[in-house]
This record gives structure tokens, sequence and C-alpha cells, in this order.
């Protein structure tokens, strides 16, 4: 099959301050506005010239760099294979029926072994495929939030690990490891949870000046704990959590990340409707770039440790990606109000609006442009 790639070249990335006004605002918006229509918000913050990292697009098998992160495409369920110098560590392995697919996708990548396995929590669609990859690959420590679970996927999963000499070890918080020159770390969670989803273990990768943050299913109760807990989360590409479901990536958490760009593994037309709006509302408020696997099939993100390049499998518009993204629609949609005195427009989230007396409605930009009136500089970018 022909390879796409999404057209994103070199966009320098955002300062820090204006992804924070950014979330800021939106969070507030989202607070004491909630009656405003949610597509008036648009992302805060314009491209600073901040060097790294770029974004720049390719085709998923021509990303080249001494640090890769795969999404593979494992439908709706997560598998994430990261490599660094030559060493190789697996994030879970998607559902059992991935399994193939998955022992397919790192023999493709020319992995021999496995430096570390994770299973970040005991559901199939996380668990499912690693029992095959540990048939195939040999491994030097499989972890996982806990050591038995009553599935026959998660039994498999320990079958598989002793089979290899090992025992699966429950890794604590501040652990970090070596994958070639980059650094992984334990950041949660934080607490114990009765919420199986809320146990996946969270790991932020560091190489060179670039970072991710792997948070499998992890929901806003345990978000909420880990921002709490004072942790450095700052990460330049996130894993959304829970497939982009409505019950993870809250506020609170995307604000002490501050990711440039977000990817989300889920499956095609899936059941349960993911990504929700809400989580893409969120991401959009937020300026991040949506990457998706139902959409673009696996995705490969490779960093030299100052810039990084995304590929992906298949081209998807970016109204496709996000479509809460204003940006990515006819702005012909948008409502505005105008200022009968200062003959600016705006729109209806500004805090700068004129008194109700001197305001005039827009129906569209190009409507209040050929009125005569010019875009507020402080919520129209």
């Amino acid at each position: 099959m022909e390879n796409f790639e999404k057209e994103k070249v070199n966009r320098p990335k955002k300062g820090l301050w204006q992804r924070l006004a950014a979330l800021t605002a939106a969070a507030a918006l989202a607070l004491g506005l909630a009656a405003c229509d949610a597509s008036a918000i648009t992302p805060g913050g314009s491209a600073d010239v901040v060097p790294n990292p770029s974004s720049a697009a390719s085709t998923a098998d021509t990303v080249d760099a001494p640090f890769e992160m795969h999404f593979i495409d494992v439908g709706q369920a997560l598998s994430v294979l990261v490599e660094c110098d030559g060493q190789y560590m697996l994030y879970d392995g998607g559902n059992v029926d991935d399994g193939s697919l998955v022992v397919s996708y790192l023999q493709s990548q020319g992995v021999e072994q496995l430096e570390y396995v994770f299973c970040s929590h005991a559901h199939e669609d996380h668990v499912g495929g690693l029992a095959a990859a540990l048939a195939y690959f040999p491994a030097y420590h499989v972890y996982s939030p806990v050591t038995e679970a009553s599935t026959k996927c998660f039994k498999d999963f320990v079958k598989y690990t002793q089979q290899q000499g090992l025992q699966v070890e429950v890794p604590a918080v501040g652990t970090t490891w070596p994958l070639g020159g980059a650094t992984v770390t334990m950041v949660g969670p934080v607490a114990q949870y009765s919420d199986t989803n809320d146990t996946s273990i969270v790991l932020r990768i560091e190489y060179g000046s670039t970072s991710f943050l792997l948070t499998g299913d992890m929901e806003k109760t345990a978000e909420t704990d880990l921002v709490n807990s004072g942790v450095n989360l700052r990460a330049d590409v996130l894993q959304v959590g829970h497939h982009g479901s409505s019950t993870s990536t809250g506020y609170l958490f995307l604000n002490s990340v501050l990711p440039e760009m977000a990817v989300i593994s889920c499956g095609v037309n899936n059941k349960y409707g993911h990504p929700h709006e809400e989580t893409l509302s969120i991401l959009r408020d937020a300026g991040v770039d949506v990457y998706r696997t139902d959409l673009q099939g696996t995705i490969t993100i490779g960093s030299d440790g100052q810039n990084y390049t995304v590929g992906t499998e298949h081209f998807a518009e970016d109204a496709q990606l996000n479509p809460t993204d204003p940006a990515a629609s006819s702005t012909a949609q948008q409502a505005y109000i105008g200022n009968v005195n200062s003959k600016k427009f705006h729109l209806p989230s500004c805090s700068n609006l004129p008194a109700e007396k001197n305001q005039i409605l827009f129906s569209s930009y190009d409507e209040a442009v050929e009125a005569g009136y010019t875009p507020c500089s402080s919520c129209i970018k």
C-alpha cells in the first residue's frame, strides 16, 4: 500500500509560556463560560523561535533517527515500541489477537531482544499481545503494576515471562532505566487504586531535550494525584490516556504536560466512540497537534535529541484528526461579535467584548471584514 505523509514541515516548537497561557485560558473558559459555544474557542498563542523540537512529517517507513517511538496500529488497543541506539523496549502489546501483528512488526524493525517489557495494566487490550512477544523475543526485565490477575491473557503473560526464567516485577515510582542514550523514568501511579485503568504504569522518556509520556489508560483521578505529587510531567509528545476517552486527559493534567503533539491509539469506528469530542476539544484548546492510529495507521516518531520527525502510514486531513478544531474547518461556521465603536470583531469567548448596546453580530469572518471590521488581536490569531 502506498504511504502518504501529513504535511507539517519544520514547525517551530511553541514556547512553554504560550502553551501554558493557552491551557489556562481554555480551563477558565471551560469553568466560567460554560454557556458559550464551544466552537468559539480557538487555540491561544503563536509559535515562537525556540528551535527544538520541530515537527516534520515523513512516511512511517522513512523515519530514521537514533531514537524512535512506534505507536503500532493495533486497533482499539495500545502497543508502543521504543528504540534507542539499537536497544528496544515494548510498552503494551494490544489484544491477544494482535500478538502475531506485534511480533511481525518488531521483526520488521530488526528487534532481536527486548531490554524491558512493560504491561501498563491488566486489561486485555494492553497485556493481550505481550505473551506472543515474550514467546518470540528474549527479554531482560518484565514489569507490570500487578503480578497476578484472573484473566487467561494475563496468566499467559506471566507464563511466558516465567518460561524465560524471569518474574514479573512491580516497579517503584522514581525507578529509572537506561535505554541506549535515553532515560526511562516511572512517574506513576503514585497511589493505590481499585480502578484497573488508574493502576497504569506511567513512563516519562527523555532523549536529549526531547521528551515523551506514556500513560496507558490512566484516568482523571490518577492524573490529578500525579500532578499533585509534583513530579516532572513535561513532555513534547503525549500518549493520550484510555484511547482518547473523556475519562482521561483533564485540563489540570494537560496543563502539567504541555505537549506539542498527542497520539491517540484507537480503532476505526470503535463501539466506544473514541476519541471523545470532549478530549479532542481539550487538546484543541491547548493547541496540541493530534495524531490517530484509526486514521493514520502506525505512527512513528524519530528524535535526534533536539528535533523530532513524525511519520504516518496513511494520510489524514487535519479536519479529520480533530474535527473540533475551528482552524481545520471553514470560518464561515463561526460567529463573531463586532464593536460598533472600535470597528473590531471578537470571538464570543473574548474577554474584551464591548457592552451589549455596542455589539453587532457577524455570522462569519468574511462578513465582518467586508463590513469594515478588523479582527481583535487578542482572541483571533
